[in-house]
């Protein structure tokens, strides 16, 4: 669907002299890369862990995002360019070709929207193919209002000012996916997990004296993890009770904030003089 309107889209904005048309076009082009590079990280993420990979492919969806939205980013700021130069030398722009092209493609990103809504949007990368598809059906509406407004008033410069609009719904886009790929390529803790709570929850479990060095990330969308130094009473280690609390440690972080991957270093107090320093 969308391979085939890109193509016609940029034709027709060729043929019509719509800037508007074109930078959907480009716009559509990111989203073809999109689909392209979620599909092949998809099969990326699949294969097991080896030897050196311990994790396997699975941020291969986190760097496929990144990429869409540093290229979506380049692509805005060359239509913006080329929209000013548009405003400050309108050429003649063919209003029904606009129309047309446009209303048509309403309906593919619709159709193309209706398929991806299906799919498990709580993965970043096809979140990311998602809000790519919102966006076009925002820029080839804008871009039917502008073909609409320049055949009832023959006012050519709306053709660039739907560029500059198409031009900074991709911005929004690719500040978006930079944003939330870049907390996870930094390793930043979850938005929507509260280290202070996951912390107390730990300190609640019998046995456990303190907490430190816990550290949250997330390693791809779905599979957040944690490690942390956790200080037992000194009888912990000699009556066998240390498996029970590492039991109950894993119990508490599954069932109260959904982290199922987690590593503890269980330690004596006294093993804090050995350690170089806390990070």
């Amino acid at each position: 669907l969308i391979v085939t309107f890109m193509i016609g889209e940029f034709v027709a904005g060729l043929l019509s002299g719509s800037l508007a048309l074109i930078a959907d076009s480009g716009h559509m082009l990111t989203d073809v890369a999109t689909l392209a590079l979620t599909i092949w990280s998809l099969r990326l993420a699949t294969r097991p862990p080896a030897a050196q990979w311990t994790y396997g492919f699975k941020r291969a969806e986190i760097v496929s995002a990144a990429v869409n939205g540093a290229v979506l980013g380049a692509v805005a700021i060359a239509i913006l360019v080329q929209a000013g130069f548009r405003l400050g030398a309108p050429t003649s722009v063919h209003g029904v070709t606009m129309i047309f092209v446009a209303a048509v493609g309403v309906v593919v990103n619709l159709a193309a929207l209706g398929i991806t809504a299906r799919t498990n949007r709580a993965n970043l990368n096809l979140r990311s193919a998602f809000v790519h598809l919102v966006t076009d059906v925002w820029a080839t509406g804008g871009t039917l209002v502008a073909g609409i407004v320049i055949e009832t008033t023959h006012f050519v410069r709306a053709d660039a000012l739907a560029s500059i609009f198409v031009a900074l719904l991709m911005v929004m886009t690719s500040l978006r996916l930079l944003r939330d790929s870049g907390r996870i390529l930094l390793e930043a803790a979850p938005k929507d997990i509260d280290l202070v709570a996951i912390q107390r929850h730990l300190m609640d479990v019998t046995h456990v004296v303190s907490v430190h060095d816990l550290h949250v990330w997330v390693v791809t969308s779905d599979l957040p993890a944690l490690s942390a130094h956790v200080v037992l009473e000194d009888v912990c280690f000699f009556d066998g009770y240390a498996a029970r609390v590492l039991d109950e440690l894993q119990s508490c972080l599954a069932g109260h904030f959904d982290v199922a991957h987690s590593t503890f270093q269980m330690e004596m107090a006294s093993h804090v003089d050995h350690e170089d320093s806390s990070h």
